[in-house]
Order: structure tokens, then sequence, then C-alpha cells
């Protein structure tokens, strides 16, 4: 018998704080259906009797760091547990830190995103800090009892640009940016008009001129002038800073000729505004081009269910799936999304689970078995009860990690920022000499109509244009969205963006046997009756006596003669005789089923004992089947391993990578399953301790190492490793240790994941090339070097043009990172 129970708990900050209270509590027996919400302060669960105490999981709140009192004071509705004394915390009792993702808006190039980081690195309670340019998310983990979300926020909009959280995320921003093109571009188009038209006196043209121009720079220019303020306040130089040299010093030069100087000459509002518009329309194409990048998250999203048939006291009513929470009976009809993750109370059905394996054949389910949210159901109606919603889901979590491995910084990254940070003071330096060598020239080189000034002038600006680092900022993060995305539409899932760039560096993959390298389930593989005794009536003896057996080889033997129309005949008087096999009465005669022990005092035939040492050699299991006494024959199982295993190791040789077997199993079976699956390379008797001690053996050859594991004893190893590999088919803790994992549990996904690493970096380094290249090409075209010999030189227009041009470049070469897909699948 169970009942509901509702506890306080204070001190809960995040979803973080929700999951740690929930787990400790899971851990006791008894303890079901938890449910946490830091909003209403409270923890819900069922409790079942004779089970844990309330007092000892209110205890267990409490060593995690939370309160069951407001300020540590009775007045709560339940009586307050006897708080045990708490000890100060050690540098291993890490405190939980909450963790927050949100939208930035503002940020033009790699120096913004620095900006940002470099703001809350100076700010105390903050763990660990990741921004993303092309996403426009910032994803932080902060210590609770220094900061708070919208103190997070307020780090970023002091460090000059606009945050919200996600659910709080609307279209504002996005309508606030397109207006500001659009003012600019329906300003602008009548200027250019007018300054070839020129339809009135020149004055009247330049007061006219001015008025537009101040008009666009007050409304349109204003985010890169808050920009620029924000920027050098935090000691940095980012694009900002050069579009806003680049336009006041037009707008600025303009204003004082009009005013002290000749109103009547030719003057630069109209480039200061078509600077601004031509960078927003840059601007505005970029985030159109990056957007779809992360078309495989959005794909993800899109995959959620809308609404859940929900039964309560008998009736079933149909409600948002935001409103699901754990313990809820829910109805699923035939070809419907199954709305969130649970277990199946009644009904038989077939779902289509592709979404999550990525394999096309339905699964069959029935009562008990667990149901991912998602998935669809195919066959028949069933009702299940809710296990996990919202962001505890299947799904949310893969999506999670999809974020943060867009999210995180590859180390090539650390380039693009060091090069960013440095990069606008040299050209800003860069565009002083320029215009001092041009001011300075031989009157013969300016052209005719211009003035030493003006022609100087303008090609100061044309360099401070063109250098905007923008594709610097773009060249990583697009690269590893792609790649990224490429590799969850394949089954392959990074949970780090870094994990692209480490994992076309290993020189060796370790392997563990046992459900990575093997199926995980043994198998017959060959039946060896004695002479005078057929085959069919060796298996009808093995499947009598295992069917009473409860040993791991027995489903096995009794599945096999099934699978051959065999059925066990009746046996009387059955007795497990352990780590030896089963005894039991067929008729008058006895009948045995087990090792080599067991049937030690039997009468065995020199055939079938040598035929037993060559298949023991083999690595393989053997069941003796003896009868009154007498050895009948043999039947060898064995874990076979995974039909794609040797193509997979052939494939990562060809590659030039190194493979090795690290298995707990004896050294006669690891022998056998590396000799199948063509590894050279053998550890065997491996305790799982031991196997981390593997991985640090290969490392300090100086070699880069993954390791692939499925369980709870290749975790430690898994983080040892510099790229640690899960199947998708393993425990949880293999999952959450690893940086990839293989959804499929398709072992030649191993080679697919280096070859789009690989692939990935090597469009990363293309970027950069690209954008070296342009800078190197254009900064000395803008600043002229091209007119003494041939009258070519780039106005501040066509400069702003051709810098929003060279980002676009950078982002469709990684979107042509798309077309390796159809290669990942060979």
């Amino acid at each position: 018998m169970t009942t509901a129970h509702e506890i306080k708990v204070y001190g809960m900050m995040c979803m973080h704080c929700e999951n740690a209270v929930k787990k400790a509590l899971e851990k006791f027996d008894g303890v079901s259906d938890v449910s946490a919400s830091f909003e209403q302060e409270k923890v819900t669960l069922a409790l079942e009797h004779g089970t844990a105490s309330l007092d000892e999981l209110k205890a267990a709140i409490v060593a995690e760091g939370y309160a069951l009192t407001p300020e540590n004071a009775a007045g709560d509705n339940e009586e307050p547990a006897t708080q045990p004394e708490t000890k100060p915390q050690g540098p291993d009792e890490a405190k939980p830190l909450c963790n927050i993702s949100f939208s930035i808006q503002g940020m033009h190039c790699a120096n913004c995103a620095l900006a940002i980081e470099k703001a809350f690195a100076r700010t105390d309670g903050i763990a660990d800090t990741a921004i993303n340019l092309p996403l426009e998310k910032g994803f932080v983990s902060y210590d609770p009892d220094l900061m708070d979300d919208q103190k997070v926020l307020d780090v970023v909009k002091n460090a000059g640009y606009s945050a919200s959280l996600e659910t709080s995320q609307g279209p504002q921003a996005g309508t606030r940016e397109k207006f500001r093109f659009l003012f600019a571009l329906v300003v602008t188009v009548p200027m250019m008009v007018i300054m070839h038209v020129m339809p009135f006196r020149p004055v009247v043209t330049n007061v006219i001129l001015c008025i537009m121009a101040t008009a666009v720079m007050a409304v349109s220019g204003r985010t890169f002038f808050e920009g620029a303020y924000y920027s050098l306040k935090n000691r940095l130089a980012n694009m900002d800073v050069l579009i806003s040299l680049g336009v006041s010093a037009a707008y600025f030069y303009s204003l004082f000729s009009l005013i002290f100087i000749d109103a009547s000459q030719m003057l630069f509002f109209d480039s200061s505004a078509m600077l601004i518009t031509f960078i927003m329309i840059g601007k505005m194409l970029e985030a159109r081009a990056t957007g779809k990048t992360s078309q495989a998250l959005k794909t993800l999203l899109a995959l959620n269910a809308d609404t859940a048939r929900v039964i309560k006291n008998g009736k079933e009513s149909i409600v948002d799936v935001s409103m699901v929470v754990p313990g809820d009976t829910v109805r699923v009809l035939a070809g419907e999304k199954i709305p969130v993750d649970g277990k199946i109370l009644g009904g038989e059905t077939a779902v289509d689970e592709s979404m999550l394996t990525g394999e096309s054949f339905p699964v069959e389910k029935s009562a008990g078995d667990a149901v991912t949210g998602a998935t669809i159901n195919l066959s028949a109606p069933i009702t299940m009860t809710t296990t996990r919603t919202g962001s505890d889901t299947v799904l949310s979590g893969i999506i999670k990690m999809v974020e943060d491995a867009q999210a995180d910084k590859a180390p090539i990254q650390r380039v693009a920022d060091t090069a960013s940070n440095i990069f606008v003071p040299v050209v800003t330096v860069v565009s002083l000499i320029t215009f001092a060598i041009w001011y300075l020239a031989v009157p013969g080189f300016i052209p005719s109509g211009s003035t030493p000034f003006l022609f100087a002038f303008e090609r100061m600006i044309a360099v401070l244009v063109i250098a905007c680092p923008c594709a610097l900022g773009l060249a990583t993060p697009t690269a590893v969205m792609v790649g990224s995305g490429l590799g969850l539409n394949r089954g392959i899932l990074f949970k780090k963006g870094s994990a692209l760039e480490n994992i076309s560096h290993l020189d060796m993959v370790l392997f563990d046997k046992t459900g990575t390298l093997t199926t995980g389930k043994p198998s017959v593989t060959g039946v060896f009756p004695r002479n005078g005794v057929t085959e069919k009536q060796l298996l009808s003896w093995a499947t009598s006596a295992e069917t009473h057996s409860t040993h791991p080889l027995a489903p096995a033997v009794t599945g096999f003669a099934r699978e051959k129309g065999i059925g066990p005949d009746p046996t009387s008087a059955s007795k497990e005789i352990p780590g030896q096999g089963i005894e039991c009465r067929l008729g008058d005669q006895l009948l045995k089923a087990g090792n080599l022990a067991l049937v030690a005092d039997d009468n065995m035939s020199d055939d079938i004992r040598a035929k037993g040492q060559a298949l023991s050699n083999q690595g393989k299991s053997l069941v003796f089947i003896s009868l009154d006494h007498q050895v009948k024959g043999v039947i060898a199982l064995e874990d076979q391993i995974k039909p794609e295993a040797t193509d997979a190791i052939e494939r990562l040789h060809a590659a030039g990578i190194r493979t090795a077997l690290v298995s707990g199993d004896n050294k006669a079976a690891a022998l056998w399953a590396a000799q199948q699956a063509g590894i050279e390379e053998v550890a065997a008797e491996v305790m799982p301790q031991d196997k981390i001690n593997q991985v640090k053996k290969w490392q300090a050859k100086g070699l880069k190492v993954a390791m692939v594991g499925d369980g709870i004893n290749d975790a430690p190893a898994l983080a040892q490793a510099d790229i640690g590999i899960a199947i998708g088919s393993g425990t949880d803790v293999a999952k959450e240790t690893c940086e990839v994992v293989l959804v499929k549990n398709d072992l030649k996904d191993v080679d697919r994941a280096v070859r789009l690493g690989r692939k990935t970096l090597s469009t990363i380094k293309r970027n950069f090339f690209w954008a070296f290249f342009y800078n190197i090409l254009m900064i000395p075209v803008a600043a002229g070097i091209l007119y003494p010999a041939f009258r070519i030189s780039l106005t501040p227009e066509a400069a702003s043009i051709a810098m929003w041009f060279s980002s676009l470049s950078v982002v469709g070469n990684s979107l042509l990172l798309k077309r390796f897909g159809r290669h990942l699948d060979a």
C-alpha cells in the first residue's frame, strides 16, 4: 500500500535543483512518482508503507543542501524534521550548480561573444560559460548562493547586449532588428536617388541628406554605437567599434563641413547611411543562412506531441502535453504520437521508434514495456503511465545534448577568439596609416575632382568597414553546428562540439567486449552429439533439463531448441547444482545439463572430451548433456560478435587508427572475439577499475585514445579517454560519461564519427583560410594599393558589401558540409 506525500522544500532555484532533489529521493526503496517544483517550493511523492520514513527522506533533502523551512524558521504545514548537523563542504563536495540557457540580442562578431564571456569571467559565482554566436544563445552554470537567473541576464545587459530567458523568448528582438533594417532601407534608397538626380541646389541637397542620415544613425545605427560603447567599456574592440568608427567619421566630417566649411561641396552623408543599410542587409542574410545550420535541432523540436489523452477519475480528456505530470494515465490511439515517456499499462502494439534508433522496423510493445515520447503508436490503442515529462524526457535530453554540442567550443575556436581580439586594434592602426599616406601623397596620385583629405578619408573608412571580423567569428561554430546536425540525423550524437574536432585526431580505439563488440546475449553456435545420438535427440534432452534452470545460458538453449521445433519432455525432481548445472529425472533415468564439473564422474568418450577442449580454447561456453551417467554430447554457446564488427574494425584500420580489445572475460574468449573481429591487441581478464589504466597506458605513449563501451564498468575508462563513445543501448551512466553516443548501436558509426570529425575540422580550416585570405587580400585593396597603377579603389559602400559577402562565403562553405552526409552512409 502506498500513500501520497507532499514536502515543502526551500532553496530550489532551477530545474537542476529539482532534479537533484528527485534523484536523492528516488534512491530510497518504496519511493515512486517523485515530482519537484522549485516555483511551488514543494516535492510530491508516493511512499510504500514499511519502507523509508518521512524523516529519512527529509534528511536526504537537507543533505543535498536545501531547507525544509523558509529562513530556517518553522511555520509550514508540515512538522519540520530534525536536521542533521552539516559539515562544511570540502573540495570534493561540490555544491549543486544551477544551469541557465538564454537568448542574446545584439551580437555581431566573435568579439561580441568574447566580451560577454569576459564579463561573466569577472563575475563571482559563475562556474562555466559558453556563448554561441550563430545560435545567439548563452549557457551558464552558476552558484545559486551568489547568483540567480536575473543576475545572469543583468551581466549580459551590463556588457552591452540584451538577453531573455528561453521560456520568455518572443519575436520582439527579431521584430526590432527587422524594423531597424527596413527603416534604414526606406530612408537610404531615396538618399541614393537624391544623390544621383540632385533635383535641388547642392546646399539644399546636403541639408536634406543630413536630416535623412541623422535619422538612420539615430534609429538603425544605434545598435552599433551601443555595442561599441560597451565593447570599449569592457576593454575589447569588436565589429561594432569598426563600424562605428567608419560611420561616425563619414557622418561627423560631413556635418562639420556642412556647418563650418562649405555647405555646397560633396559630402558623405549618403555613405554613412548606406554603410549602416548594407551592413544590416548582410546581417539579415547571414542570420538567414546560419539559421539553416540548426535545422536538425528544429526538426527535433517539431517531433514533440502537442496534446495528450489523460484519464482521470474514469474520464478521458485532451490536454496540452505540458499539463501532463508523472503518474498520469494516458491513452494513445493507433497512429498517434506517444506524448511523453512512460510504461504501458494495457494493450499490445507496434511502435515506430525510428526517430530514436534510426531503425525502420517497428518494435512490438506490451504491458510493462517502456515507451518514449515522440515515437509513434502504429497498430492498436494502449494505456500508459507517465514516468517522465517536459525536460526530463528522452527527446528533451537529446535536444539538450545537441544544444550543448553547438554551444561548446572546439579547441580551434581559440584561434578565432585570439585573432579577433587583436585584429580590431591592428586594423584601426592600419586605417590611420592609410589616411596619413594618402593625405601626404603626391598630388598626381589623387583623382581629379577630389582632395587629398577626401580621398584619404574615403580610403580610411573603406579599410575600417571591410576588415570587420565576422567571418572569423563564424568559421568554427557554423561548421560545428552543421557537423553535429549531420551526425544527429544518422544516429551519431555529439554531446560536445569539441568532440567533433577531438575525434578527428584519434590514433587508437579501445573496445569493450560484451554488449559492445558482441551482442551481449549468449547463443548456441554448435551441437555436437556422440556417435549414435542425433542432434535432435541431444537438443530434446537439453531443453528438457534446461527448462527448469535459472542459469543465464538456459534460455539460449531452450530458445534454440524451440526454433528447431523441439520441445521438452516431462521431467521430475529437478535440482539446481550451484556453479555446475541442473539435474532431473527423465522417466527413471538421471538427466544432467551443465559444465564439465557436473559430469566429471560420468562416462565421457575421448572424442567428446577432445571436442570440448577445442571449443573451450575458442572461448565458448559449454553445456554437457549426460543421461544415465553417460555423456551424450556437448552444446557450445558464445556471445557472438555483432555482424558489422569486422567491417567496422577494417574501416578504422584503413583510416590509420589502431584498435584493441579490453575485456573482463577470460583470455580464450577475448582472443577468440578479437580474432573474429580482426583486432590484434587484446587485454583480457581486466577488472572494471583497471580499464582506466588500459586507457592511460596508450595515452602515455602519446596516442589520442577513444574508448567504446556500454556498461557501468566502462564509465571510468570512457571518462579518462580523449573521446568516450557509448553504445546507445548501454547504461545511462555510460551515456552520461561519454562525449559521443551511437544511437543506432552500429559499430560502423565509430568510423563514421571519425570521418565526420575530420571533414568538419577540414571545413573549419578552409573557413579560416578564406576569412584570413579575404582580409589579407581586401584590406590593401581598400587602402588603395591598386589605385596608383590601375586606378582601382573601393568606396565605403562597396567595402561593406564585400565585408558581408565574406561572412556569407564562410557560412556557405559550412553548409556545403551537408553534402558529405550521403558519404557517411557508405
